[in-house]
């Protein structure tokens, strides 16, 4: 059984596969609190989901958590009726259910992209197998409240296995010494690992980075990374869920 927040087809607006068209099945729960967070509500387990029945129609119908996951499969290989690029397993944080997801992607009929905090390594081994893409986060400390570098470094050690690219969130308050310590955890593991530095959408007190600022460092980190690229959240410029 599984608890979700919301099964719908849309966009992909953060990242290296920004535009792409994607099934979103949004997992509740998160071990993570960070500031920026857009989707607070899928912190926690809820009695109720949301689904899509026709890919890109908003017609939802709520359906009671948790849920069995031959009937979550069934749901989301239903909205596979147009091509999709993959499915964006997301959260929340869907390695908090990552027993449950390991038995899930097998019986899911497109290429998985999981989108993760990037803290859970011994959940990520549970569940690599069946990923065909990983989108990172690494957590700034001066944003998510604590430094999670071991945890990252020993999550993008096994993620490297895969397609993997790393995204951070830069806000106003996050350090120098701070992000320089994300360019050299990533180019100490593969400097070729695509990093997408995505300014912060400003909210619960987050405030925007200076466009000055993100030009130097994407400096920064190109002087160590072979492929780094500034990439806003796209979907909220476009109000796509």
């Amino acid at each position: 059984m599984l608890n979700l927040v919301e099964i719908f087809s849309s966009i992909q607006g953060e990242g290296l596969y920004v535009g792409t068209r994607q099934i979103f099945v949004r997992f509740a729960g998160c071990n993570l609190t960070c500031t920026y967070c857009d989707t607070p509500d899928s912190r926690q387990f809820s009695g109720q989901a949301l689904v899509e029945r026709t890919p890109g129609e908003r017609d939802f119908i709520r359906i009671a958590n948790p849920v069995a996951i031959d009937s979550v499969a069934q749901m989301i290989n239903s909205l596979l009726t147009i091509r999709h690029h993959s499915i964006s397993l997301t959260g929340g944080e869907p390695l908090c259910q990552a027993k449950m997801l390991a038995e899930l992607a097998p019986k899911l009929n497109a290429p998985l992209y999981l989108e993760t905090n990037g803290t859970l390594f011994e959940q990520l081994a549970v569940v690599l197998p069946y990923i065909d893409i990983v989108s990172m986060d690494i957590k700034l400390p001066g944003t998510s409240g604590k430094h999670y570098w071991q945890e990252h470094h020993e999550f993008l050690r096994l993620a490297a296995a895969k397609e993997v690219f790393v995204k951070i969130v830069i806000a106003a308050q996050s350090s120098k010494e701070e992000i320089h310590q994300a360019f050299n955890l990533v180019a100490g593991i593969d400097d070729t690992i695509p990093v997408i530095l995505q300014p912060v959408t400003p909210v619960n007190g987050c405030e925007a980075v200076s466009p000055d600022n993100m030009l130097a460092y994407q400096a920064q980190a190109l002087a160590l990374l072979k492929n780094v690229r500034v990439i806003p959240q796209t979907h909220k410029l476009m109000g796509q869920l």
